[in-house]
């Protein structure tokens, strides 16, 4: 059976299929923080919507992240990252530069997590 949760006419936000739950991308609504900011936002979000679906951030098997500009926002994103990622049970990672669906937004994560 397939759950959904946080449903509009576009999309859900979070679906749990054979205890594997997919969480759409996840973006900051405050667009006028710097990378740091919004990433720190992003995870913040991520938090209650892994809470909502009943796992943790030690539970995620995969992160997709998407910078706007890889060259001048890695390395900080990364500060964000590494002192928020799991370090017992670190996800699979890519990390790509991307063109974003608002000019202000410099990241957007994806995650896949297995609920136990």
């Amino acid at each position: 059976m397939v759950i959904r949760k946080q449903v509009n006419e576009r999309m859900s936000r979070i679906v749990e299929y054979n205890n594997t739950i997919y969480f759409a991308g996840i973006v900051s609504d405050d667009k006028t923080c710097d990378i740091k900011g919004q990433a720190q936002r992003v995870l913040e979000i991520a938090e209650a919507r892994f809470k909502e679906a009943g796992i943790s951030k030690h539970d995620l098997l995969r992160a997709e992240i998407f910078v706007k500009d890889i060259y001048r926002d890695f390395l900080n994103f990364n500060l964000v990252w590494d002192e928020w990622v799991s370090k017992e049970n670190p996800p699979a990672r890519a990390c790509v530069e991307a063109n974003m669906a608002s000019k202000e937004t410099l990241v957007e994560i994806i995650f896949t997590a297995a609920k136990k």
